[in-house]
């Protein structure tokens, strides 16, 4: 799997796009001619496929015969600003209403389904109630993270005052269109050591950056390398349940680990994802099939280490001495978990968790028996939750005396403390590991600095994250004091011509004043790679997306949008004992972040007030709390402070 593709029966693609008549004459990425389609492996290994060859592309159209119409309403039903789900017979669609036109759009979510008729309408685009990714309703198209697909636009038409729409059945059962891309025109033979377009690291920065270049036309050569053994795949989805509460519980991901702020329990940027992949293959969680990358000339490079990059000569250097040669560069590394440097750390069955293998292991380990969680953050509380019906014991330790206290504030972190001891979690707070102990070389005892000693037959470590830029030491591209690679917001690093995304990267996040923030979310991966992979073309594109992150546990979802680091106070709404609430959470007199739980889709309506430029004033929302007994939160999008 990954980049070791056999070649395929040669098939002819329908459709070509090229770039509009007014990039072909920029120098950015024009075609080179030097791209081979060799897909590489860290072994040395190599298959070749042909990137002429391509999948057909079913027109969703094909036929009238292929569609329905119906009407669906009358003209008066909706008014300026509502949505509603019709049904067409083949499936629902989403009607919206704006400016006295009317919108057909698919009505579901393609990242987990989620009802966008629950979300956020709002300047032109609906936002959906769940993880907040944006869609344009006179288009259907993706724009804002998290997902990769669009939604279908159906044709509406009014006739004596009612509303016909008509749509694809085809469309209509599928729910997410994947936007038309440029194929890859370089010749497939010789020059296999050069590319137009490198990008280490596979995770969602560097995948939508390979696939934002193609969708924009551009057609040259494009190589993708990872440390992984696997195709990229949807790490988020690998640690949450599959439903969130009224339909699906959506978790945390890896990259939703917000916290750096968090007293280092971000430790694992995979270790949520993984714990829940039990049965799940690679394949099964993989965010594109292998087809695509064949389909689209999108070469996956696995198992392969860049342990050099020579900026000079725009050339990188793999661990088993493969030379490749660029001319744009993206650097989405990723960061790498710390471990525990106590005595006894060398024994068995202590995870960070890495793989979906390790994961398997953990849960194989833990059944039955006692686990132990080192971390109280997102990531380590996740591990907690989902081992609890499988151990015999769980305990967690952490130097913090509440968890999530620097991200989520006190009371909040008591409320989800208390679900937890609900749930047999035992913890022990504002302490750390001191030993671990072995017998026949496997993990027996975890000794604390408090003296507690603590029985343990797995244990998950959770205590931060490094950003993986180690091997960028001696390149000549910036690094600050943590290792954290600074780029504009355009995502360039100090060095024309690379660029960086992603959780190893510092930004200047625009709604906080620009202020250089590292924020390691799975949704802004996404719209970082888009504006790296814009900006390789010269678009001038900036990045502006407001970051947006969920968990989940034991059936109860929160969701977190902002940057709350050094908020002064917290204003909640509702009942943390109920955990029914929503969280202001505030620096001086303006509103920085919002979390909530059972309250959708409050989260996404601050996000898109704050992606709108509105600032949110604390004096908003006490005198808000002062007056309302119904708990509405209509005035979020009211005009104006």
């Amino acid at each position: 799997m990954g980049g070791c593709f056999s070649k395929p029966k040669p098939v002819e693609l329908k459709i070509e796009v090229v770039l509009p008549e007014k990039e072909r004459g920029k120098e950015e990425l024009s075609a080179s001619g030097k791209g081979s389609p060799r897909a590489y492996q860290g072994n040395g290994t190599a298959r070749h496929f042909h990137t002429e060859e391509r999948l057909p592309a079913p027109h969703p159209y094909a036929g009238t015969q292929d569609c329905v119409e119906a009407a669906v309403c009358h003209v008066k039903d909706l008014e300026n600003g509502q949505m509603r789900e019709v049904e067409l017979g083949w499936g629902k669609v989403l009607l919206v209403k704006e400016n006295g036109e009317f919108h057909a759009l698919g009505h579901k979510c393609p990242h987990y389904g989620a009802p966008l008729v629950k979300g956020v309408l709002s300047r032109g685009r609906v936002r959906c109630p769940w993880h907040g990714a944006c869609f344009n309703i006179s288009t259907g198209d993706l724009e804002d993270f998290p997902g990769l697909d669009s939604l279908h636009k159906f044709q509406v038409k009014i006739e004596k005052e009612k509303v016909y729409v008509w749509a694809s059945k085809q469309a209509l059962q599928l729910q997410r269109r994947t936007k038309v891309m440029a194929k890859c025109i370089s010749p497939s033979a010789g020059h296999s050591g050069s590319t137009n377009v490198l990008i280490v690291g596979a995770g969602a920065a560097g995948l939508v950056c390979a696939e934002t270049l193609r969708q924009e036309g551009f057609s040259d050569r494009i190589v993708l390398c990872t440390l992984d053994r696997h195709l990229p795949y949807d790490r988020p989805k690998l640690s949450k349940p599959t439903c969130d509460p009224g339909l699906a519980l959506p978790s945390l991901g890896p990259r939703a680990s917000v916290a750096k702020w968090n007293s280092g329990c971000l430790a694992l940027s995979q270790v949520g994802c993984i714990l829940q992949s039990l049965d799940a293959q690679p394949e099964q969680l993989a965010l594109r099939p292998k087809e695509f990358f064949r389909a689209y000339g999108i070469e996956v490079l696995t198992e392969a280490q860049v342990v050099t990059v020579d900026v000079r000569n725009k050339k990188v250097v793999f661990k088993d001495g493969f030379k490749l040669e660029y001319n744009k560069l993206l650097l989405a590394p990723g960061s790498s978990p710390k471990t525990l440097s106590c005595k006894g750390k060398e024994v068995e069955n202590v995870f960070t968790l890495r793989t979906p293998e390790d994961a398997n292991r953990v849960v194989r380990l833990a059944r039955g028996r006692n686990a132990v969680v080192v971390g109280a953050g997102f990531l380590g509380m996740e591990v907690a939750a989902y081992l609890t019906e499988k151990a015999h014991s769980v305990s967690v330790v952490e130097l913090e005396e509440t968890p999530f206290r620097r991200f989520l504030g006190e009371r909040v972190g008591r409320a989800l403390m208390k679900m937890f001891e609900n749930n047999r979690v035992k913890f022990y707070m504002q302490t750390e590991v001191s030993e671990l102990r072995a017998q026949e070389g496997k993990l027996k005892e975890v000794v604390l600095k408090s003296s507690k000693v603590v029985r343990a037959d797995v244990c998950v470590v959770g205590i931060g994250a490094v950003p993986a830029t180690g091997f960028l030491r001696q390149s000549g591209i910036s690094l600050d004091s943590r290792g954290f690679i600074p780029v504009n917001k355009m995502m360039q690093t100090n060095i024309p011509g690379v660029f960086a995304a992603g959780d190893a990267v510092t930004f200047p996040l625009a709604w906080r004043n620009n202020r250089k923030v590292n924020i390691p979310h799975w949704q802004m991966a996404h719209a970082q790679g888009r504006v790296a992979a814009q900006n390789m073309l010269a678009q001038e594109a900036e990045i502006s997306t407001v970051p947006y992150l969920w968990t989940a546990m034991f059936g109860k979802s929160l969701r977190y949008a902002g940057y709350g680091e050094g908020f002064d106070d917290v204003i909640i709404q509702g009942d943390l004992e109920e955990l029914k609430f929503v969280a202001f959470y505030t620096k001086g007199d303006e509103v920085i972040a919002v979390a909530s739980m059972n309250y959708d889709p409050i989260v996404s309506k601050v996000a898109e007030v704050l992606a709108s430029g509105r600032a949110i004033r604390k004096r908003e929302v006490e005198l808000f709390l002062l007056h309302s007994k119904t708990g509405d939160m209509s005035w979020l999008t009211g005009k104006g402070s």
